[in-house]
């Protein structure tokens, strides 16, 4: 008499999981925030879903996602891309268009998080940062970047076109609401480097993203621009480092599935449970980053949420990048800065 097997459920679940398990690529910008991501999305997705998370890293170049998509040998099932990359890729039909069925409701969501061609993986801003230890007064804002009677030495600002001119129509006393219709005009351009002009010559740039902290450890430099998550590391560290939030700029880092990628649907499975508010507090806690889930701030120690840059009375002061603005004119304002700053 031949024998029936019975299997419980919860191990029929487990071998039918791993029958249909799969690898799946996720690419990051690497560094301290994929180790981060490792453990607050990577392992966890791959105990729930059984399937194994390949992690790799780019520099966020365009590039080379295009030559995979033209070559159709796609191998990346999920990348973080910037806001302007995002929108590019999406346009220029390298980005697979998501349906977003998987995800928690929009009202769960920072506006703009879930888009068609990209899933909002955190909120980061460009912040004023000085040395509480080294000034005698705190600045308030950008325009006290400019203060060289008050607050005399060298001062650093990111050498790149977005952000820096920005800043500057901040500091020049133009509201957040006029400064993209400003930079539209050839005298809002000529504004924003007429600002610049005026403290050039004590202007120590920064290029990598750790180089503020470290101008300000030394007392290189009396304020600087930074990344918000840069200074959260530093505070945590025990630095003195105080964030000014008033005009700090933010933007939205998202995910994005390559065209062509043959996991489309575990991809998304794995961007939806990224999103959760219980891994999303991982990365808040860890990197100091904002989340895109409005849920995560009631799991996380007031203390923390206080200083994220999506807390509310941060947000209020902010002014949200305009990536729509920097897709279209980014090209031509880099040109001219890279001249200004050479010579």
């Amino acid at each position: 008499m031949k024998k029936t097997i019975i299997i419980p459920a919860i191990l029929f679940e487990l071998l039918m999981r791993n029958a249909s398990a799969s690898e799946l690529t996720v690419i990051s910008f690497g560094g301290v925030a994929k180790e981060v991501q490792t453990t607050a999305f990577y392992k966890p997705f791959e105990v729930t879903s059984g399937n194994k998370v390949i992690a790799g890293e780019y520099n966020g170049e365009l590039g080379r996602i295009k030559v995979m998509v033209d070559t159709a040998s796609v191998n990346w099932d999920v990348v973080q891309v910037g806001g302007a990359e995002l929108i590019t890729g999406c346009e220029e039909g390298l980005f697979e268009k998501l349906s977003h069925s998987q995800n928690a409701p929009q009202s769960s969501f920072l506006p703009g998080t879930l888009s068609e061609c990209g899933a909002g993986l955190l909120v980061w801003s460009t912040v004023l940062a000085y040395n509480a230890d080294k000034l005698s007064a705190a600045p308030t804002g950008w325009a006290d970047l400019w203060n060289l009677e008050k607050f005399p030495g060298k001062r650093s600002l990111h050498k790149s076109a977005k952000y820096t001119l920005e800043i500057a129509l901040i500091a020049d006393g133009v509201e957040a609401k006029d400064i993209y219709p400003l930079l539209e005009t050839k005298e809002g351009v000529d504004r924003a480097f007429r600002k610049l002009d005026q403290i050039k010559p004590f202007i120590q740039w920064w290029e990598a993203g750790a180089q503020p902290m470290q101008y300000l450890a030394s007392g290189d430099v009396a304020m600087t621009s930074a990344f918000n998550g840069r200074v959260f590391s530093a505070q945590n560290a025990g630095a003195n480092v105080k964030t000014v939030w008033s005009g700090s700029i933010y933007d939205m880092d998202a995910w994005a599935i390559p065209k062509g990628n043959k996991n489309k649907s575990t991809a998304e499975q794995f961007i939806a449970f990224s999103l959760r508010p219980e891994q999303q507090k991982q990365l808040s806690e860890q990197l100091g980053y904002g989340s895109t889930n409005v849920h995560t701030p009631e799991l996380l120690n007031p203390a923390i949420a206080h200083r994220l840059n999506t807390s509310p009375e941060n947000l209020a002061q902010s002014v949200a990048l305009d990536n729509d603005f920097w897709v279209s004119h980014g090209e031509d304002l880099e040109q001219r800065f890279i001249a200004w700053a050479a010579k």
